[in-house]
Parts: C-alpha cells; sequence; structure tokens
C-alpha cells in the first residue's frame, strides 16, 4: 500500500529556556530549548539508563559502569535512596556499596554524566517509597511542606549535598541533572520548596527535573518534565490483562503522558485545579522508558527484547530527545536492619515485591548477566551516538493516515523526524501480546516542504509482522548524500581515510542503496547490481552481511563505504576506543572499553570466545593468558582467543532434595484485595528443600547458578554447616570472596525471615517461567552449598502468569541446575 506524509515548514527557530542554566565558564554548556537540548552550543542527545548504587556490591561498580556505557548509554541515573542511608534515625552510612562519592567518581572517571533523584520521597519499590520508618513516625505530614517533614529532608539533603561536594559541572564533575520527589502530580508548590531546599543545601546542576506523568502540575518554568512508558506492567490487576497505558507506547502520537505510572498509588478522585501543559513549553525528554519490568506476587509480566526495543525506537519516532531507560541494570535490595526494605503489604502498598532481587528484567541484570534486550538498545544508542545530532532538531511528523484507535493492528505505524529537506523513517510493526500482521506491497512517500518528495523503495515491499527499523533521508555521509536507505544507520568509523558508514539490514526487505548521482564518482559493489533512475545511483540485491561493503568514490574525490550488516550481526555490533584508535568491534559477547588500563574486555561463558574488528589494528591485539589467531571475517579482521591453560573442570551442578513440599499455603490477600505473597515461616514449614554443592573448583566471580524450576517462591541460602545434612561425600569447603565481600557488618537477614544457623538469605524469585540466575560471588566466605527452598502455589491463588509459562500445576520443583561461569577476557594493543 501507498503511504502518504507530508512535512510542514520549518517553525520558528528554537528557543532557549531561561530557567535553566549551566555553571559559568563550563566548556561544554548545557541548555534547554523549546525543542532539544544543547550542550557546547550543539544539539545533544542524551542517553541514561538507571543502575542504583546501593542495590549493586561497589566492589563490582566500575565494571557495571564500563559495561553500562558500552551499551550506549551516556548519563547514569540513580535514586539516592534515604531508607538505604539512613534506617535508624541518626545513623546516616555512605560506607561500602552506599557510597555514593565513589559511584559519583567512577562514572566522572569514565566519561558518564550522573543524574540524580535525590526524593525525598523516590518510590523504586522501595518500603515506604524510600522515607525512613522514623520519619513516618513523627507527626508531620510527609510530601507536603509541612514544616515537621521538611526538617528532616533539609538535613538529608545536606548529608547528600556533602556526599557530591566538588562534583558538579562547575568543578568538573558528571552532575548533569537532579530530580526532586517522584510522581507527586498535584503540589507543585512542595516541589519548588524542595528545588529551593536542594540548591540551598549545596546541590547544583544545570538540569532540574520532575516526573511529568498522571496530569502532573509543576511550577512554571523550574523543572524540566520527564515521562516514561513500560512495555508492561506489574501494578495493574492480575485479571486485567495488557494494559491499555502499555499497549499505547508502541504507536507513533505526540501525547506524551503516561497515566498508568504510577496509578496504583494515586488518588482515583479528580483533583482540583487546570492540569499543566509542560508539553508546550518543553521537549520530549524521558527518563523511565521500560528496559524491563519487576514482577509483583500477583501480577508477573515477562518483558521481550524486541517488547523493549520497539518501544525504544517508537519514542525516537514520537519526538523523544532523551532517552532514559528504566531499569538498564538490576539490582539487589539491601537487607536491612530492622526491616525488610522491598515495598510490600506489610508497609501499605497494594504490591508484593521479593525481598531481594530487583532484576527488573534489565538488559544488564542482577548480576551483570547481559541480556538480549542489552544487544537491541545498544543498536539503537549507536544511531542516536552517531547521528542524534542531527534527530533532535527534527521536529516528529505524522502521516497522513493513522490508525483508528488503540485496536487497530491493521494500519501500519510510521513516522517522520525531518528538518532542512532530510531527515529519519521510522516503523514499528511489533507490539506484546498482540501481533502485528505484515504489511504487502508497501512504499513511503515523504514530501518535503520546498515541494520534493521522496517515494521509497524503489519496489514495494512487505514490511515483516515484528519488524521495527529507522531509514535514513538524505543522509550526508563524508559528501555522499544517500537519498535512503532501506537499513539503519548504525555509526560510522574512520577506515584509515574511508569514511564508513554501517547500516543494519531489516529482515525480510530486500536492502537497498539510493546514491544522489551527482555526489557519486564511481560506485562498485560485491553483490547485486547498480541502475541508473531519476537521477540516483540504486544499489540492489546486496546481500547483508560482513563483505556487503559498498565502495564509493565521491564527487569531490572523497573514500566513502557502506557497510551493510545483516540484522543479527549488526545487533553485535560495539563502537569505541580500542587498541589505540575508534574501532568497530562485533561481539556476538559483551565487550567493554577500559581507557584508562588500556584494555579491551571481553565477557564470555565460551570457551574460544572471539570479535571482528574494523580497521584492524597494525598489529594483532594481545590477551592475557590466551594465545590470538586471526582470520578473514568480510571486510573485517576476526580475532579468536584460546586459553593458554587447560580448560577448567569442575563437577555438574547437581540439586539434592532434602525435604519435598507440604500443602501448598492457603491464599491470603492484601490491599486492595490482591494476593499476598506467602508468609515467612512457609519456607521453613511446607517449602520443598534441595541443596546444591558449591564445587572448591568453582570461581566464584563470574559464575552463576542457573536454576530452572517450578512452584511459587522460591528463595536461595547460603549454607555452611547444614550442608553436613548431604547423603554422599560431603564437598570441600567453597572458596570464598576476598574478606570484606561477603555481607556487611552489622547487616542481618530481613525482619521475619528465620534462616536456621549457618545460613544466610541470597537471592529469591517468584515463579514466572524465567530462569532463576544466582550470582555465587554474593556468597559468604564460609559458604559450602546452596539451599533452594520452593514453595507450591495453591490453585486458588489469584495470581497472573505469563503466556505459555510451564507452570506444573504449581508444584514446588527444582527441574534442572547448571553452572554458568563468564570471564573476562583482557586484550591490550601490542606495542611491538
Amino acid at each position: 500500500m501507498p503511504l502518504h506524509l507530508r512535512v510542514p515548514a520549518a517553525g520558528p527557530p528554537a528557543a532557549a529556556h531561561p530557567g535553566f542554566a549551566d555553571a559559568p565558564g563550563v566548556p561544554d554548556p548545557i541548555e534547554v530549548t523549546d525543542r532539544y537540548l544543547r550542550r557546547g552550543g550543539r544539539p545533544w542527545f542524551p542517553v541514561s539508563g538507571e543502575f542504583h548504587y546501593s542495590r549493586h556490591p561497589a566492589r563490582h561498580w566500575e565494571e557495571e559502569l564500563l559495561k553500562t556505557k558500552a551499551g550506549g548509554v551516556t548519563a547514569v541515573s540513580s535514586y539516592v535512596i534515604w531508607i538505604h542511608h539512613e534506617e535508624s534515625e541518626g545513623r546516616v552510612r555512605f560506607d561500602g556499596d552506599r557510597d555514593l562519592r565513589r559511584f559519583a567518581s567512577l562514572c566522572a572517571r569514565h566519561g558518564l554524566d550522573l543524574v540524580l533523584r535525590i526524593g525525598p520521597w523516590c518510590h523504586a519499590e522501595v518500603r515506604n517509597g524510600g522515607l525512613p520508618d522514623w520519619l513516618l513516625a513523627r507527626p508531620c505530614a510527609p510530601r507536603t511542606d509541612d514544616p515537621g517533614y521538611l526538617a528532616p529532608v533539609r538535613a538529608w539533603f545536606a548529608a547528600v549535598a556533602r556526599q557530591l561536594d566538588g562534583l558538579d559541572r562547575a568543578h568538573g564533575g558528571p552532575v548533569v541533572a537532579i530530580q526532586v520527589e517522584n510522581e507527586l502530580y498535584d503540589d507543585p508548590g512542595h516541589l519548588l520548596t524542595l528545588k529551593r531546599m536542594a540548591r540551598e543545601a549545596g546541590l547544583s546542576a544545570p538540569l532540574w527535573t520532575a516526573t511529568a506523568w498522571g496530569g502532573v502540575r509543576l511550577p512554571p518554568g523550574e523543572l524540566l518534565p520527564l515521562y516514561g512508558g513500560y512495555p508492561e506492567a506489574f501494578w495493574t490487576e492480575a485479571d486485567g490483562g495488557w494494559p491499555d497505558t502499555c499497549r499505547k507506547h508502541y504507536f507513533f502520537t505526540h501525547q506524551r503522558d503516561d497515566e498508568g505510572i504510577g496509578a496504583d498509588l494515586r488518588p482515583t478522585a479528580p483533583r482540583g485545579g487546570e492540569p499543566d501543559r509542560p508539553a508546550d513549553r518543553f521537549p520530549w525528554a524521558t527518563c523511565e522508558l521500560g528496559a524491563g519490568m519487576a514482577v509483583s506476587y500477583h501480577r508477573r509480566p515477562r518483558v521481550d527484547a524486541a517488547d523493549v526495543g520497539a518501544l525504544g525506537l517508537t519514542k525516537i519516532g514520537c519526538g523523544s530527545v532523551w532517552q532514559g531507560h528504566y531499569m538498564f541494570h538490576g539490582g539487589t535490595n539491601p537487607s536491612g536492619g530492622p526491616t525488610g526494605l522491598q515495598e510490600s503489604h506489610a508497609t501499605g502498598y497494594p504490591n508484593d515485591l521479593p525481598v531481594l532481587t530487583y532484576d527488573f528484567q534489565a538488559p544488564l541484570g542482577e548480576y551483570g548477566q547481559y541480556r538480549p534486550s542489552y544487544g537491541e538498545l545498544r543498536l539503537q544508542h549507536l544511531l542516536l551516538a552517531g547521528f542524534g545530532e542531527l534527530i533532535a532538531p527534527m521536529p516528529s511528523v505524522l502521516p497522513e493516515r493513522l490508525p483508528a484507535g488503540q485496536d487497530d493492528r491493521d494500519t501500519l505505524r510510521w513516522a517522520v523526524r525531518a528538518e532542512d529537506g532530510s531527515g529519519f523513517l521510522f516503523v514499528n510493526n511489533h507490539q506484546p501480546h498482540e501481533p502485528l500482521p505484515p504489511h504487502p506491497d508497501t512504499t513511503f512517500t515523504v514530501a518535503f516542504p520546498a515541494g520534493d518528495a521522496l517515494t521509497l523503495p524503489s519496489a514495494p515491499v512487505t514490511v515483516p509482522a515484528g519488524a521495527y527499523f529507522c531509514w535514513p533521508l538524505r543522509l550526508d555521509v563524508a559528501g555522499l548524500l544517500l537519498d535512503w536507505a532501506t537499513a539503519q544507520p548504525v555509526c560510522t568509523v574512520d577506515d584509515r581515510g574511508r569514511t564508513l558508514l554501517v547500516l543494519a539490514a531489516t529482515d525480510g526487505v530486500p536492502a537497498e542503496l539510493a546514491l544522489a548521482a551527482d555526489t557519486v564518482a564511481s560506485v562498485r559493489t560485491p553483490s547485486g547490481q547498480v541502475s541508473r533512475h531519476d537521477g540516483r545511483l540504486l544499489v540492489t540485491g546486496v546481500r547483508p552481511g560482513t563483505g556487503a561493503l559498498v565502495e564509493v568514490v565521491t564527487a569531490d574525490g572523497a573514500r566513502v563505504g557502506l557497510l551493510v550488516l545483516d540484522a543479527a550481526t549488526a545487533r553485535t555490533a560495539y563502537r569505541g576506543p580500542a587498541w589505540g584508535a575508534e574501532r568497530l568491534v562485533l561481539c556476538a559477547d559483551g565487550v567493554v572499553f577500559d581507557e584508562h588500563a588500556r584494555e579491551v574486555r571481553v565477557h564470555s561463558t565460551a570457551a574460544e570466545p572471539s570479535f571482528a574488528v574494523l580497521p584492524a589494528p597494525e598489529r594483532p591485539p594481545v590477551a592475557a593468558g590466551a594465545r590470538v589467531r586471526e582470520t578473514a571475517d568480510g571486510v573485517l579482521t576476526r580475532y579468536t582467543l584460546t586459553s593458554t591453560a587447560p580448560p577448567a573442570a569442575h563437577p555438574p551442578a547437581t540439586a539434592v532434595l532434602l525435604r519435598p513440599a507440604g500443602p501448598a499455603p492457603e491464599p491470603v490477600t492484601g490491599v486492595r484485595g490482591r494476593a499476598s505473597a506467602p508468609a515467612d515461616n512457609c519456607f521453613d514449614t511446607v517449602a520443598a528443600e534441595y541443596a546444591v554443592p558449591v564445587p572448591d573448583e568453582l570461581p566464584r566471580k563470574g559464575a552463576l547458578l542457573r536454576v530452572r524450576w517450578s512452584g511459587d517462591v522460591a528463595r536461595a541460602y547460603a549454607a555452611d554447616d547444614r550442608v553436613a545434612a548431604l547423603p554422599g561425600p560431603t564437598p570441600a569447603a567453597g572458596q570464598g570472596p576476598a574478606a570484606g565481600q561477603g555481607p556487611a557488618a552489622g547487616e542481618g537477614p530481613a525482619a521475619g525471615d528465620g534462616p536456621g544457623p549457618g545460613e544466610w538469605p541470597v537471592a529469591d524469585q517468584f515463579h514466572a517461567g524465567r530462569v532463576w540466575d544466582i550470582g555465587l560471588d554474593r556468597l559468604p566466605a564460609t559458604a559450602r552449598a546452596l539451599l533452594l527452598r520452593v514453595l507450591p502455589r495453591h490453585p486458588d491463588a489469584r495470581v497472573h502468569l505469563p503466556a505459555g509459562t510451564r507452570d506444573d500445576g504449581g508444584a514446588a520443583a527444582v527441574r534442572h541446575v547448571e553452572w554458568a561461569v563468564s570471564r573476562a577476557w583482557v586484550t591490550r594493543e601490542d606495542e611491538g
């Protein structure tokens, strides 16, 4: 079907917003305009990823930040969760895993901006939304200008400011934005009070922000509104189906608000006053695009990589100028002292969350595991790193024919961002739960204000079911005008004087490149053919892959290469400083670029990991403890690493049944009649219990126990003396982490959890059909085994499970366990 869109004439130039100013004299001042952000006088398209430092061991922060950066995140966002730092009044802790200053300093060291969400109320699925119990025990009205509330808040802000002294922009620090409060939609005066108090305490940033969903009212001109959108929701009813507020995010629209986020905690009665309309004055910036989703006891959604990727790309097409992902890195709740620190019915919330895990199905998991969504988002972030400066000022334009409503699955969803006769075309034909059909015989016509138009491709194509992509329109590549490509721009790289544009083909769509003929002196292609049509050279029949390099000499004599990767290979692409230069790296495993150590590290569970590079270094890189084998991979050079040490051997993982499950606990309902998680004492009385010995030979660092199980709720405990109850030979004492790397002194198990002697709770999960990963480096040094306790689910429990979940009737069983050991392979430049 021919589809049409008309780009309107350009509006007035972007106007700087007077309410935001950077520190005087910084070399790259940050500004807010009414359409996009600027930095150093140029359009700026930040990408932020949420990573809660207090939910992850401090000893791993640096490597996990480098993973986050390699994933294309330019700014780390984190809540500063009050109850994590001052659970007991007057005992304010910024030590160990709570060391905010160290975390901020690591961000600065590795060139990452920092966005701090200081609350005091933050939500984040934390007990009391992050407010300490002792504060709520006072006779005051929280989240208001009540003086009895503001006094301890003032002291809290001052404590945070002391940690960040000298890390603001004026001193070359990383803090670019500070959010006050969270999801407060109806008290602009209180938001303004919090901003004033934070500044008086010494906190400083060019951007002061607030969440803007739920019909927010903000103090005019004081806070940059940030939006969100999730592919799924744990906070809705168990039997409510896929929420419409999630479905809407898979359509191209200019409506920014998501009234579903936080709706479980907002009153349903209408409020007085006129709603604010920040969209009329501010650019479309986001802080909570769902890169995953938590699970609650009553509702346990599953989020797939394509759900995350399609939502993120759609938001760029809608007009986003700041991609903010929540969560980008999962975590684990601190165990707390006198209380459990998770959101729960016991604390008056409508949802019971796991005591420990805050994995969030994030691109980087609770233990730093790489997930497929990491590759999906990295592909988009490479697009923004290379072309975000072009995209940010471009308004979003919707086509003439729009879907008739949220139930319309037949109208193709697409949009264009364009300015000055060029742009990018966005298509989304994917959504969760309700597959969208293919669209045969499709062409797109984009009419520009000057009266000219592009119709692409040259012959109609089928947009496949599940496809989502971005195609360039009149993209200038070092003097070559690429009128269009039916492939998504990934990045550019300097290949020894030749500008190389890397593109990702769209599965099921023939790759076609349309070159403006007057910008081309010669063109050579390894496959397909070149034809002339309407003043263009059409390159068709290209077979995408690492050898699909179209070589062009421009009319000005410049050399340009267009490398069209297949869709799967493109999702292995990294771009970063490797062995002395900026390079394209293709690797199916995790890659980090550590400029300070002058290393490129590959995180892999493979026995012989490999990566391909363009341009290749003059000499093959050297790898610590490994031989490097060099081979050709299309136009790239591939390096395969083989360890010089014999492969490590360890016994396979085994789960020994110590106690079968008793009858399933009777269902209990809590807040709003939603199902509550079973009581803690059930794990001591009716849970099935399995022991998994931890072999002496198994390295703790980088090792996971992967558990496939059925039931309702499972908890894992590190055990020492209990392992003596195992039948057969007693396993050898485990190799624990170094001294001081176990649980922090003075931190006990969560309130109400009653492990036996020599046990320590380390992980938990609600059953939703997902593999359960448990990181071995979280075990105390004395641990000799893991005890897995699994509760069966009662048939009457009102619990939502994802479609297709293997359930086994809710029976409690560990079906399979295995070790997964990841090694960090260290490579350096061969200096001869």
